[in-house]
This record gives C-alpha cells, sequence and structure tokens, in this order.
C-alpha cells in the first residue's frame, strides 16, 4: 500500500473544507501505469457538487482577497514547509499514479515546494504603479491630482492540471492563485487525484481557510464544463491538450471570462554542423527521453544539418538503447512507463506511419512487456520525411524523429512548419548565428546550448499559436490573476 492513498482505497472530494463522498457513490479506478494494477478508486464528482465547490470558494472571495498579505505569504511557506517534510511520500504518490520515475518525482516535489516560497516572496513585488498627473494636459487640473493604480484579486479561479506533472504545474495555477487573494477550485487530472488532494491537506493544514482551496475530481465533459461556465468563475488556467484548451477558450470567452492556457507543443531541436556533439546528444537524451517524452516541453522534432546528421543520429541511437527501462518505483529506473494503452497505440501508429514514409529506425519502435505495465522503448528514426505525421502531432513518447537541413533558411521553415510554438532549442557554437536563428522561430522561448524542456518557475512560461494564451511563471501568472484599478485622488478639492 502506498502511504497517501486514501484508507479503504476509496478517496473523498474536498469541498468547503472537508472530505466529502462522491454524489451517488460513483468512484474510478487509479492505475498504476507501471504494473497496470488498481491503486484506489477516485471520487468521481457530480455537476452539482462541481457547482458546490465554486460556492463554497465564492463564500470566502472578499473575506481571502482581504486577508494581509504577509498572512497569505506566511501560509504558503508553512504549505512548501509541509511539502518538504513530505517529500518521499508525495514522490512514490506521484510515481506510483502517473508512472514518473522516482528519481524525477522527488524532483518534482522539491519544485513544487520552490513555487509556493516564490509566490509567497511574490506578495512583496506585485503591485500597480503611480502616474505624473500633471504631464497630461487633459482633463483640467491634473497639477492638482495624485494617479496610481493598484492590483485587486480576480475572483474565483478554476485550475485545471494535467497527469504529467500532477503536483508542479496544479502548484503553478493554486500558489499564485492564493497569493493574490483569489479562491480557488481545482479539478485535477484523474490519472493522479491523490496527489492534489493530499497537496490540499497539505494547504489545510498549513491554516488555509477553509473553503479557500477546493478540489473536484471527473470528467471535463461535466465537471470541468460546470466550472467553467458557473457564474462566479473569474479565470480558468489549464494544462493540457490543444483541442481541449481551445474548447475551455470558447466557453471562457462567450461568458467573458479570462483564460491562461498552456497547451501542446512540438518543440524543435536544432543541430547546427558546429554543435559541441556530446553536450548536444546528452541534452538531445535528456529533452526526449526524460519522462519517457510525456512533457509538453520535451524535444519532439532533431533538425540535424546534413554534415552532422549521420553522426547524431549514430549517438542518439547508442544512448536510446543504453537506457534502463522499468517500473517508476525502481531507483534505477531512467525511462518509465507512458501513461496508458491509448498512449502504446498512439506510438505504434506514429512510428509505423514514419516508418512507411521511408523513416529510418535506429533504435526501438517497438513496445517493451515488463510485467503488466504500459513501456515504449526509446525509438530513434532517422531521415523522417517532412510529411509524416510525427512531425506535425506531438507524440508524447519517447521518439526522437531527426530531420535533415542544408542551410539556415529551411531549419527556420521546418521549425515553423506546424501550428505550435512553445519551446525551441539550438545548439551551435556560433552564438551570432543562433541568436538569429532564436528571432525568427517562433515560439514562447528559445534556448541555445540548452534543451526545449528547460523552466524557471519564477520567469514567463508559455506558448504561441495553438501552444498557449497568457503566460506563467510566479509574477507573470500573478499579474493574470488579478484586476488592475486605477484610482485618482484630487487633493485640491480635500484643500478646498
Amino acid at each position: 500500500m502506498i502511504e497517501g492513498l486514501p484508507p479503504g482505497g476509496r478517496g473523498s472530494l474536498w469541498i468547503g473544507g472537508a472530505a466529502v463522498p462522491p454524489d451517488g457513490g460513483r468512484y474510478a479506478p487509479v492505475i498504476d501505469p507501471s504494473t497496470g494494477a488498481t491503486l484506489a478508486e477516485a471520487p468521481v464528482a457530480s455537476a452539482a457538487q462541481a457547482r458546490a465547490a465554486v460556492d463554497a470558494a465564492a463564500e470566502r472571495e472578499e473575506a481571502w482577497g482581504t486577508v494581509p498579505g504577509h498572512v497569505r505569504a506566511r501560509i504558503l511557506r508553512a504549505a512548501a514547509g509541509r511539502l518538504h517534510s513530505d517529500r518521499e511520500t508525495m514522490a512514490r504518490l506521484i510515481a506510483s499514479e502517473v508512472g514518473k520515475p522516482i528519481v524525477d518525482a522527488r524532483l518534482e516535489v522539491d519544485r513544487a515546494v520552490g513555487v509556493f516560497e516564490l509566490a509567497a516572496d511574490e506578495i512583496r513585488h506585485l503591485g500597480g504603479e503611480s502616474y505624473p498627473a500633471d504631464a497630461y494636459e487633459r482633463p483640467p487640473g491634473n497639477e492638482h491630482r495624485f494617479l496610481f493604480s493598484v492590483r485587486e484579486p480576480i475572483g474565483v479561479v478554476v485550475a485545471i492540471g494535467p497527469f504529467n506533472f500532477p503536483l508542479n504545474l496544479l502548484s503553478h495555477k493554486i500558489a499564485p492563485a492564493l497569493a493574490v487573494g483569489d479562491p480557488v477550485v481545482a479539478k485535477p487530472t484523474s490519472a493522479a487525484p491523490f496527489t492534489a488532494l493530499r497537496l490540499a491537506e497539505h494547504l489545510a493544514g498549513a491554516g488555509l481557510p477553509a473553503g479557500v482551496l477546493n478540489v473536484v475530481v471527473g470528467p471535463g465533459s461535466s465537471v470541468g464544463d460546470t466550472l467553467v461556465e458557473h457564474p462566479r468563475t473569474r479565470l480558468v488556467t489549464f494544462t493540457g491538450s490543444t483541442a481541449v484548451g481551445k474548447a475551455i477558450a470558447a466557453r471562457a470567452a462567450a461568458r467573458a471570462k479570462r483564460v491562461i492556457l498552456e497547451m501542446g507543443g512540438l518543440d524543435p531541436f536544432v543541430v547546427l554542423a558546429d554543435a559541441p556533439m556530446e553536450a548536444t546528444v546528452a541534452a538531445a537524451a535528456r529533452g526526449v527521453f526524460g519522462y519517457a517524452g510525456q512533457v509538453c516541453t520535451a524535444s519532439k522534432r532533431f533538425l540535424v544539418q546534413e554534415p552532422v546528421a549521420e553522426e547524431f543520429a549514430r549517438r542518439l541511437a547508442d544512448r536510446a538503447r543504453a537506457l534502463r527501462i522499468g517500473p517508476a518505483l525502481e531507483e534505477g529506473t531512467e525511462v518509465g512507463p507512458v501513461i496508458d494503452v491509448a498512449a502504446l497505440d498512439r506510438l505504434d501508429h506514429l512510428v509505423g506511419e514514419a516508418r512507411q514514409r521511408s523513416a529510418r529506425l535506429l533504435a526501438g519502435g517497438e513496445r517493451r512487456t515488463i510485467g503488466h505495465g504500459t513501456f515504449y522503448a526509446p525509438t530513434v528514426l532517422d531521415a523522417v520525411p517532412e510529411e509524416a505525421e510525427l512531425l506535425h502531432e506531438e507524440p508524447f513518447g519517447p521518439v526522437a524523429p531527426i530531420v535533415r537541413f542544408s542551410d539556415l533558411d529551411s531549419a527556420v521553415r521546418i521549425a515553423n512548419a506546424t501550428d505550435y510554438g512553445l519551446q525551441a532549442a539550438v545548439y551551435t557554437r556560433d552564438i551570432a548565428r543562433g541568436f538569429s536563428l532564436a528571432r525568427r522561430i517562433r515560439a514562447g522561448g528559445v534556448h541555445l546550448n540548452d534543451p526545449t524542456n528547460l523552466r524557471w518557475d519564477a520567469l514567463p512560461f508559455g506558448g504561441v499559436r495553438d501552444s498557449g494564451l497568457g503566460r506563467e511563471g510566479l509574477r507573470y501568472a500573478m499579474e493574470e490573476m488579478t484586476e488592475l484599478k486605477l484610482i485618482s485622488v484630487n487633493y485640491a478639492a480635500a484643500d478646498g
């Protein structure tokens, strides 16, 4: 039995500061992708319970929004401390729910601890600004006015998280919202609800008032839509697929609600002929095979200049074959399972279709049988034609398609030949050429001589086009989650 799972094998929702059973006794199994075994049963909320969660948050909106910032900061720091103390249990829970190798799961907990600490720190810096009223001719009398802006909580925030970072990415939504005074209703992925519910317990233990954070679990078609459409929710922050994100955006826009969307990506990893090969291949392997490629910022297309393409492909294939595949809770595992059988089916199709179009398989390309887990071998495909589906649909698996190019214009054309634009990487010794490519590649972030899957928790993060809308990163998310209000003071009238 994994610590952190519900006693008796059935979990509860978290509404109004209390554990609540699901209406009608509806539960769904949570499967360990490493073993295929059922870990426990997650509660499935009804639409009525989703509305109740919003109502509970809305009841606390004014009170939580007026809690002094230093008090909110103290609660967030206490939550960070509790997560740090619970690091191993949280990590093992993540590894079991989503198949993340235990070493990486521990790092995810560490990142979440830092997110709550950073959110607490940013409370001191988030504010408006003053304006020189006398610099404006109109309206008359500006020489006797003082103008300034303040940031106020936007209201109830809906936080919808993905399976691949069930703690850290949900923390990136919950922590900034709480920091600015917004109450939250969180809908974690149904694949990993118990990680989110344990986080809620830690926040309650840290002193968060009842109702400020609520957690409901269930399908987007009922629970998610209810949260987005409820008249008291004001902002939806979502990480997940582009199709779902667009549907959320449409529903939110119809109700004049703000959204922060972090969606899919087909992040290009560009290798120029003068790239430092050893460092480049090592970064490429981390970028594509880390957490079995199930990362929105994973390197998903390798654009390699012709003179070094053969060497790069051979070295990356050697690394792929050397990686240790195994269950997430085994300490030596480097590549764990993908999330479910549907993910395996998708990888089979994309790899098979690329091979039918003449791509050369250098490593992997098959499922691995390890008990009843859902494992896919780290895969390298060379000379993948530009028409292959693998270059246009996000694989979300440990697959490295290599596309060869001749000149920089070709590299830019191929890099931008998708509707996505999350992150990109360029490896070269010529920094001037690297900067040139960074300016021309359409993406929310470009890293020179670093892999695509870098993220600084305090800095702006997000994509362009179908990869996202708005920005995360603590201060930037906090700005999105507040309303800017202008206040003017006519001190001449006060004197009169």
